[in-house]
């Protein structure tokens, strides 16, 4: 029995070594779990910076390269020149590709009733004898309108683009004999969505895509607008040595509007938080804090910003920024995603 006794006793305390060991081991257990839960989590992001630039705002479309129409004090850049009376052609003395001056003689007729050589040696006549007061001026008048209905003339100057008749042909007052266009003059008509149009106004820079660097103006815009497509019509002139024809479509923007010197953030970098709001997840030391701000004028890659602590050079968050809770630890991985620095580029699309 006092063997027995002994064995019982030792099993006890076998049992209660055990017992303690597992107790010590789960406590210890049960600490590094919660130390693990309580480790900050880290967020891989890349991050861009403020800065300031200019921002514009504008209307977009196509447009066709026309002649520009005529305006107060200035004739239409292209004329088709029609006979004033109907007769045969005598002489052509101008050719497809020539140039010529306002005034320049296009055709000469012969009509029904008179030559164009019998109407100018009246016409020296009538001037010789009212030289001598041996004649009135309503004669000599009439010589000079005799004339002048057989020397079909340019109404302005330019380039001779179509020659239509031949001598001899019968001509008559509607069929045009020659077509002449002032390439210096030329302007592109285009038809602007009715709901865009109330931005525009007449003066505004207008910025055409190809080899035109610089901006036209815009020159007309209609009062009325177009019930089969809900548009209106404008035209804006294009600026001399610009590599665009006549007949040419062309994309075109209108500035509407231009913000000097603003504070912009990498347009990937504004998100929305739940209430639709813009926010920016602002860079300060390990932690990414969510922004609130107010957003203005989009321009390649760039959005105008404004809001409390923001100046040029903040870093804020790009890649990653969505869904980034609003205390938020944060390691940079990569390099920058900041739009390139010059974001002025030849028709760069606007958003």
């Amino acid at each position: 029995m006092k063997v027995r006794g002994l064995v019982v006793a030792a099993l006890a305390t076998a049992s209660a070594v055990i017992g303690a060991y597992a107790l010590f081991h789960l406590h210890d257990s049960g600490a590094t779990a919660s130390e693990d839960d309580e480790a900050p989590t880290l967020v891989s992001v890349q991050v861009g910076t403020l800065r300031r630039m200019t921002v514009h705002r504008y209307v977009t479309g196509y447009g066709l390269v026309k002649p520009a129409p005529a305006i107060a004090g200035r004739p239409a850049a292209a004329a088709a020149v029609a006979a004033p009376v109907a007769g045969v052609v005598a002489r052509v003395p101008v050719i497809a590709g020539q140039h010529v001056r306002r005034g320049q003689e296009l055709v000469e007729l012969n009509s029904d009733t008179m030559t164009a050589a019998y109407a100018a040696e009246e016409l020296a006549r009538q001037r010789q004898l009212y030289a001598e007061h041996n004649t009135s001026l309503k004669d000599l008048q009439s010589a000079e309108a005799a004339l002048s209905l057989l020397r079909v003339t340019s109404p302005l100057s330019g380039l001779v683009v179509a020659v239509n008749v031949k001598p001899g042909a019968p001509v008559s007052q509607t069929a045009p004999l020659v077509e002449v266009m002032d390439l210096r003059r030329l302007a592109v008509q285009s038809d602007i969505p009715a709901s865009e149009s109330t931005e525009l106004a007449i003066g505004q820079a207008v910025e055409f895509l190809g080899d035109c660097s610089n901006p036209g103006r815009l020159s007309y815009i209609s009062s009325t607008v177009n019930p089969s497509d809900d548009t209106v019509s404008v035209w804006a002139n294009l600026p001399e040595k610009c590599n665009l024809r006549p007949g040419q479509y062309v994309r075109l923007r209108i500035v509407t509007a231009t913000h000097l010197d603003s504070l912009v953030a990498p347009g990937e970098s504004l998100v929305s938080d739940l209430a639709g709001h813009s926010v920016l997840s602002v860079i300060h030391g390990n932690t990414a804090v969510r922004t609130r701000v107010r957003t203005g004028l989009r321009e390649g890659g760039w959005t105008e910003v404004s809001g409390p602590g923001l100046q040029p050079g903040t870093e804020v968050v790009t890649v990653g920024a969505y869904g980034l809770p609003a205390h938020t630890a944060i390691q940079v991985i990569g390099t920058p995603t900041t739009p390139p620095p010059s974001t002025q580029t030849r028709f760069a699309a606007p958003p």
